[in-house]
């Protein structure tokens, strides 16, 4: 059975946690009503995936040896309490930067713990046959923390400041911690971890290919996560939230539609197309001058990552070992928030540069550089 009350209860929890880090989306403009330049925002910004993806291979680890729900715990207290710590942030960018990064490290060091935790939980208790289509539908609980955050976090900043917005991601992350608290652990969890360890595991050309595309994802997630709304503000287009509720309405449909059309097709056919329509989504947001357009975009950028997490997901952990799908999911997880920090300081440095529309062709091009990688490489993979 794939709708069990342990995937709605995981589905409510992640909902939750995701709207509180998506909240962070709109953390570029606190970085710059402080004085901070595009620049600032890719160094503050990728500090908190450079955390998440340096410290993966050990989270992946304790994943492995802890148990999926003890981890999710400490990922979940760790999200509640670390956007308190913004509050005593004011004044000038440079009188609190240091404290403001190492702020940003314990944070991602968070997200990341419940990002891959989630996700090696999932694995665990879908049935096989339903691979895409359970990852895809419990994708859904994400996107719609992906529309939640922007959109409510938007609606906090105009109506009450920033030290609500604060309070409101950390209230959000509380109620992923409540929720999960009555799971049980999968069964079948080890405290042995397994003979390979995370890098031994990335010497097999498969994981290679994952972390690899997870990682171009991960630039173009750079670019969703942290340049929209400084372009929108940019080209005076005041409706940020619409990219993200399209984005998200365009996931979700992908999602409800696909599901049990990828398990038959099999992600190796869906992955070329889901970079396509990634790629597509991004090089729309280097010309737009419209509301449309932001949701033109947003639908496309969405419809891609519809198809392409769960895609990538299947792919790294199909016939993998319960022991050691944790480090599984850490490299998978991992190449995305490595292509999310070496994305934001890339794309933070092309916008200073070379202006807004530059920063969205390179994120663009990181996508569909993705094509030629996977055709390469995909007979390699058993």
């Amino acid at each position: 059975m794939l709708y069990t009350s342990a995937f709605v209860t995981m589905f409510v929890a992640n909902l939750a946690t995701v709207a509180s880090f998506t909240l962070f989306f709109l953390f570029p403009l606190f970085i710059a009503n402080h004085g901070g330049d595009p620049q600032d925002i890719g160094i503050i910004m990728g500090t908190f995936a450079l955390a998440s993806a340096f410290c993966r291979p050990w989270i992946s680890d304790m994943i492995d040896r802890l148990g999926r729900k003890k981890s999710y715990t400490i990922g979940c207290l760790l999200l509640t309490l670390m956007p308190l710590f913004y509050l005593f942030f004011n004044g000038p960018l440079n009188h609190f930067y240091p404290a403001l990064l190492a702020v940003r490290v314990l944070h991602g060091i968070g997200t990341a713990i419940c990002f891959t935790t989630v996700f090696t939980y999932m694995g665990d208790i879908i049935p096989r046959e339903r691979l895409n289509e359970g990852l895809g539908m419990f994708g859904v609980s994400g996107l719609i923390g992906l529309a939640i955050g922007p959109s409510l976090g938007e609606y906090v900043l105009k109506h009450a400041g920033f030290s609500s917005f604060f309070l409101t991601s950390a209230a959000l992350a509380l109620l992923g911690l409540l929720a999960q608290l009555p799971l049980k652990d999968t069964t079948g969890t080890t405290t042995e971890g397994g003979a390979l360890n995370f890098f031994a595991l990335l010497t097999q050309r498969k994981h290679q290919l994952v972390a690899i595309l997870a990682a171009l994802f991960g630039v173009g997630q750079a670019a969703v996560g942290n340049f929209v709304a400084p372009l929108a503000e940019a080209r005076t287009l005041p409706h940020i939230f619409l990219f993200y509720t399209a984005y998200a309405i365009a996931a979700v449909a992908v999602r409800f539609a696909g599901g049990r059309l990828a398990d038959r097709l099999g992600e190796r056919r869906l992955l070329p197309w889901a970079l396509l329509i990634t790629g597509s989504g991004l090089m729309v947001l280097a010309w737009i001058t419209s509301d449309p357009g932001l949701a033109l975009a947003g639908a496309l950028c969405g419809g891609g990552h519809g198809l392409l997490f769960p895609s990538l997901n299947s792919l790294a952990i199909r016939n993998e070992p319960f022991h050691l799908r944790g480090k599984i999911t850490g490299i998978f997880t991992g190449g995305i928030d490595f292509g999310i920090f070496f994305g934001s300081f890339l794309l933070g440095r092309i916008g200073d540069v070379a202006g807004m529309s530059a920063l969205f062709a390179v994120a663009s091009a990181a996508l569909l550089i993705g094509l030629p990688i996977y055709r390469h490489q995909r007979t390699h993979i058993v």
